[in-house]
C-alpha cells in the first residue's frame, strides 16, 4: 500500500430527477429543505451510506475492504473480533495497565491492547480507515478520526418538493379486507423532487490518512465510488441519481498550498440564461478556472 503524501479538496456535483434523495424522517420523509432559502439539503451520512454500499459490493470478500457501519451489523461483535484475531482474551485484566481495568481507557503506547484493536479495525475496515469511528463501546477499540470528511450537500437552486398520492390495490390481512367492504384499496404518499442539482465539497487529510492506514490505493477506490455509486442505488423513491462532476484539487503538499475555500470559489455552477425552470443537467453550465490554480495546486 502507498502512503497518502498530499492533501485534497474536492467537489462532488450529482443531480437528482424525480425522486427523494434524502427524505427527513422528521418531516414525513419529505426531501430536507433549508428553509429560509428553499435548497435542497443531503447529509452527508447519507452520502457516506451509498460509498460504503458501493465498496461492499465492489469489494465483496476482499482482505481489508469489509464494512464496519452496514446494515444489522452488531458493531461490539466486530470489535470483540478484532480482539479475538489478536490473541486476547477479553475476560482477562489488560496486559497493559494504562488500557483501564475494562480497557476503558486509550493506551499510550503501541503495545496497548486498545491501541492494537484500533489498527486491526483499521485495516479490516474500508470505511473505518476512511470516515473514521468511534469504537469505545463494549470491548473499546478507541476512537478513530478519519482522514476523509465531507460536508452536507445543497441545491444550487430552490427545490419544489411534491407530494403524490399512490394507491395500493391490495391489504396485508383479512381484517383489513373487511374493514375496506372487499375493496382492497389503500392509499399512501410518495414524496420528489422534479429536479435539483446539488453539491457537496469534500477534504482529504494525508496526516489522518497516515494514522489509519488510508492509502493511495484505497483513495483512488474512493474516487471510483464517488464517480458511479449512484449506479448501484436505484430504487423507486430516489428515482434518476447520477454524478455529473467530480472535481478534485491536489496539493503539491501535505499541508496545502492553498485554502479550501479559495479553491472551490473557482468553480461556478450557473443556470443558463434561457432556462426558466431546470429539469436537467444540461441547463446548467460549470466553470472551472484551471488558469486561476494558485502555485502548488492541480485540477485533476
Amino acid at each position: 500500500m502507498s502512503e497518502l503524501k498530499n492533501r485534497y479538496d474536492f467537489m462532488l456535483v450529482f443531480d437528482v430527477k424525480d425522486g427523494n434523495p434524502n427524505g427527513d424522517p422528521d418531516a414525513g420523509n419529505l426531501p430536507r429543505v433549508d428553509a429560509e432559502t428553499g435548497q435542497g439539503l443531503i447529509t452527508d451520512v447519507c452520502l457516506k451510506r451509498k460509498v460504503r454500499n458501493y465498496i461492499q459490493l465492489a469489494k465483496d470478500g476482499i482482505a481489508g475492504y469489509d464494512i464496519f457501519v452496514k446494515e444489522k451489523a452488531i458493531l461490539n461483535n466486530e470489535i470483540n473480533s478484532a480482539y479475538a484475531k489478536l490473541g486476547i482474551d477479553l475476560s482477562t485484566p489488560p496486559a497493559d495497565p494504562k488500557d483501564g481495568k475494562k480497557r476503558n481507557k486509550e493506551g499510550q503506547g503501541q503495545g496497548s491492547e486498545v491501541t492494537q484493536a484500533r489498527q486491526k479495525m483499521c485495516a479490516d475496515f474500508f470505511d473505518i480507515r476512511t470516515f473514521g469511528a468511534v469504537m469505545s463501546t463494549g470491548a473499546n477499540a478507541g476512537q478513530v478520526r478519519g482522514p476523509v470528511q465531507l460536508t452536507f450537500a445543497r441545491s444550487v437552486d430552490p427545490i419544489v418538493a411534491l407530494e403524490h398520492a399512490i394507491t395500493r390495490m391490495a391489504v396485508a390481512t383479512e381484517a383489513e379486507a373487511e374493514k375496506q367492504g372487499g375493496d382492497n384499496r389503500t392509499m399512501g404518499r410518495k414524496h420528489t423532487v422534479p429536479y435539483g442539482l446539488y453539491v457537496a465539497y469534500g477534504f482529504v487529510s494525508p496526516a489522518l490518512a497516515n494514522q489509519t492506514g488510508f492509502s493511495e490505493e484505497d483513495l483512488a477506490e474512493f474516487w471510483q465510488a464517488l464517480k458511479v455509486m449512484f449506479d448501484h442505488d436505484h430504487s423507486a423513491a430516489r428515482g434518476l441519481m447520477a454524478t455529473q462532476r467530480l472535481i478534485i484539487f491536489k496539493h503539491a503538499s501535505a499541508l496545502g498550498n492553498a485554502a479550501s475555500h479559495e479553491l472551490f470559489d473557482l468553480v461556478t455552477i450557473t443556470r443558463k440564461p434561457d432556462v426558466a425552470v431546470p429539469r436537467s443537467f444540461s441547463d446548467y453550465t460549470v466553470n472551472v478556472r484551471a488558469d486561476a490554480l494558485p502555485a502548488g495546486v492541480e485540477l485533476l
